[in-house]
């Protein structure tokens, strides 16, 4: 069923790679430049479809998504003319059960952490599959620059209850939100469209930052849950924030894992 002319994702891609980007943009020079400063080795790109990060040649990257290409096509169809990476591994972005434990040197999500339902809980999974001293890369849009601009950024207690109760709480009052103040949708459409989210688990950004906000996220992230990482790059970079996450050996993260194992969502 088509709930929209275009998919929240696509929508926000083409904004930002031909408004904010502008394909070879300076924006995206420094985003590439920063990845050739901080990225080596071995790891993984999740969700990067028709605009993967480019790298050095020396890194090895697996690309990782929740559907096969020929899927992602069908189900994006204003990506059918694009050129998609070939997905290697089928896999949850927030979970990566697939992947054990310390074993990649990088893990890169741009633009999807707003797309997660549980946005510590998936900052656990990246830091899991990590090496000691492996590093997270991510971007996350600016929600003053984005479609999400008269949407309030997401509270700390939210993540909280999210990472504590699981995300089914939130996610109807996401989806309305959503379509309320970023799609513009008529009143009189909300209700439906709701629901068919609901039936669909159709992604949207359920979760949204400025740069303020993001970085006190990421403290507290530290500083009350535990995850062993540091901050090590945190550059405003147009609509986007790119921050570079260290990873760190700690027993907190084991117990974050099994606390997030536990729920149900």
């Amino acid at each position: 069923m088509q709930l929209l002319g275009k998919p929240p994702i696509l929508i926000a891609r083409k904004i930002f790679a031909k408004v904010y980007w502008g394909g070879r943009s300076a924006s995206r020079r420094r985003r590439e430049a920063l990845a050739s400063r901080w990225l080596r080795g071995d790891g993984i790109e999740i969700g990067a479809l028709n605009y993967p990060l480019r790298m050095q040649s020396s890194c090895r990257v697996t690309y990782v998504d929740r559907l096969h290409v020929e899927e992602l096509s069908r189900h994006y169809p204003e990506l059918a003319r694009e050129s998609l990476v070939d997905v290697e591994l089928i896999d949850d972005g927030e979970c990566l059960s697939t992947f054990p434990q310390d074993s990649q040197d990088f893990v890169i999500a741009n633009h999807f952490l707003e797309h997660c339902e549980n946005p510590i809980g998936a900052l656990g999974s990246w830091l899991r599959v990590l090496r000691p001293g492996g590093l997270a890369y991510f971007a996350v849009p600016d929600k003053r620059l984005t479609f999400d601009y008269r949407r309030p950024p997401t509270p700390w207690e939210h993540f909280l209850r999210d990472l504590h109760e699981g995300p089914s709480w939130s996610r109807e009052g996401h989806y309305r939100e959503w379509l309320e103040f970023a799609n513009d949708t008529p009143p009189s459409e909300v209700a439906v469209r709701v629901q068919a989210f609901m039936e669909s688990c159709y992604s949207i950004h359920f979760h949204v930052w400025t740069p303020r906000t993001l970085r006190d996220f990421l403290g507290r992230c530290q500083g009350e849950i535990g995850l062993p990482f540091t901050l090590s790059d945190f550059v405003r970079n147009g609509a986007e924030t790119i921050c570079v996450l260290r990873k760190q050996r700690s027993q907190s993260l084991g117990q974050v894992e099994a606390e997030r194992s536990t729920l149900s969502t």
